[in-house]
Parts: structure tokens; C-alpha cells; sequence
């Protein structure tokens, strides 16, 4: 398995005027977990177009201005028992992801999650200290990167971890956002 490459996909960091971030509760998974925007990239589809078109898919609106990119690509693997529910986890390990953060320029009722294709049950616009504690723990880590902090900046950085995470990588994630919050929250 650790022979397979890493799926190529995009992430969506979308901020409201009040920096609310944006975040759906997966149908999928009956973790409750909430996540960001994200999905695969098509073969011959640039990151760039890609993020554009996974907004639209999944929150029905693309009504939204691009503010940054992340500076790398974040890879990391899936278990095998989660691997096997993906119509592509035979083919990768894991996936590697770019981050882009939009401000959103629409109004809540531009935004649908019961697209033609769901993968949220319902979404909401949250605070990111109360994100912190409720989204996929893989996605903590796309926030720190995006503000500017290398994986060796992270005592325990986050991974994908069977979508449970340590109580003190938490904490230790939290105020390291936190302390560099004003990054992202222009």
C-alpha cells in the first residue's frame, strides 16, 4: 500500500465578513465531525480551477473572492479501514492537498449543501477556536499551514488519524493558531 501516490486534492478556507469560517457536517461518516470544503482534482484540471469548481459542488456558490494560497502541499495517508469505503481508495494512500482561502462575497442563502451530489448534511459559519475542537483533526493542520507554520513548528502535528485526535495536540494546535491567528484573520 505505501507504493500507491497520495490523491491530488483542494481544500476551502471560506471567511465570512465577521472571519466566521465556513464548515459542513459530513453525511459520510457518523462522527459528526464538521469539515471544510474540499475534493479531488481532475486529471488536466489545475489546483486553481479545481477549488473553484469543488466550492460550487459542494456549498452550491462560488460567490467569492481567492486571498491566499498555502505555500505547500500537505500529504497524508488514510487508514486502510477508511480507505476502503473511497471509490478511490484502491488507487492511493492517502491525499495530498493545497488550501485556499476565499472571502465569501454572497449571502447565507447563496449557500446549498443539497447539491446534486452532497456531501454535507448541514452547514454553518464558526469561530475558529470552535473549530479547533470540532472539525476532522487532518483539517487543524491545513489551518496552521496556512498560517505560515512548518509540520516542525507542531510538538504533535495533526494526520489523519482514524478522525479522533489527542486531547493535548489539541491544546498545543490551538494556541499555536491562536498566537498566530492575526495571519489569516486579516
Amino acid at each position: 500500500m505505501r507504493n500507491r501516490k497520495y490523491r491530488k486534492c483542494v481544500g476551502v478556507i471560506l471567511l465570512n465578513d465577521k472571519n466566521k469560517i465556513l464548515v459542513g457536517r459530513r453525511l459520510d461518516h457518523p462522527s459528526g465531525f464538521w469539515q471544510m470544503p474540499q475534493g479531488g482534482i481532475n486529471k488536466d484540471e489545475n489546483p486553481e480551477n479545481a477549488v473553484w469548481r469543488e466550492m460550487l459542488e459542494e456549498i452550491g456558490t462560488n460567490k467569492a473572492k481567492l486571498i491566499r494560497v498555502s505555500n505547500q502541499w500537505i500529504n497524508y495517508d488514510i487508514p486502510n479501514d477508511t480507505l476502503a469505503t473511497l471509490p478511490w481508495g484502491n488507487n492511493y494512500r492517502g491525499q495530498s492537498q493545497k488550501w485556499f482561502i476565499f472571502r465569501f462575497l454572497g449571502i447565507n442563502e447563496d449557500i446549498n449543501v443539497g447539491t446534486e451530489n452532497p456531501e454535507f448534511s448541514e452547514w454553518k459559519l464558526a469561530k475558529m477556536e470552535l473549530i479547533i475542537d470540532n472539525i476532522v483533526p487532518l483539517f487543524i493542520f491545513a489551518l496552521a499551514e496556512t498560517n505560515n507554520l512548518s509540520e516542525s513548528n507542531l510538538v504533535a502535528p495533526y494526520r489523519f488519524i482514524g478522525l479522533q485526535a489527542l486531547s493535548v495536540e489539541r491544546a498545543i494546535t490551538r494556541s499555536i493558531l491562536f498566537s498566530k491567528a492575526a495571519s489569516i484573520m486579516f
